[in-house]
């Protein structure tokens, strides 16, 4: 899918707008005024006799400013997300010994990592028993072990 120059350009002021208002609303100076318009607004709750009125006014716009807020909260953290990911990817492709399946696993199912899961708590309970704490074990490794087992011993069933 081609994207026109309009949508490009409109991505690139949304994605400048959710920036700045995430970097400008996780800041101090955010917290403060928000904090200070608090208690503007419970300073002038006599002013209007503490009516439904004035209970409403407050009640909306903290209704309105957090519904756009989960959505900018999103927006960072899937950008955060991917940008980790990315780097985790990088890390275990650049590794000579690590095992290029871990690549992109966040998009397995639940039932999938946890079958990954468990696998690697195994792994470290063998890492406790080695006397060389430089020994390294893999998915790759682990696999070899598997295969060999299941050629030596006849009780062990073939799953493909």
């Amino acid at each position: 899918m081609i994207k026109s120059r309009s949508d490009t350009k409109k991505n690139n002021f949304f994605e400048k707008f959710a920036n700045s208002a995430t970097k400008f609303t996780g800041s101090s100076m955010a917290f403060i005024i928000a904090a200070a318009i608090i208690i503007v607004w419970g300073i002038t709750g006599p002013l209007f006799s503490y009516s439904e009125t004035w209970q409403l006014v407050i009640n909306t716009g903290t209704t309105i400013i957090t519904f756009l807020m989960v959505f900018l909260i999103q927006k960072a953290q899937n950008k955060d997300g991917k940008a980790i990911q990315l780097k985790l990817n990088e890390l275990i492709a650049a590794q000579q010994g690590a095992s290029n399946r871990m690549v992109d696993i966040e998009d397995l199912s639940e039932d999938e990592l946890d079958q990954l899961h468990k696998f690697y708590v195994t792994i470290a309970t063998l890492a406790k028993k080695e006397a060389d704490i430089h020994c390294s074990h893999s998915i790759d490794v682990a696999k070899d072990l598997n295969e060999m087992k299941l050629k030596t011993n006849k009780h062990f069933k073939h799953r493909k």
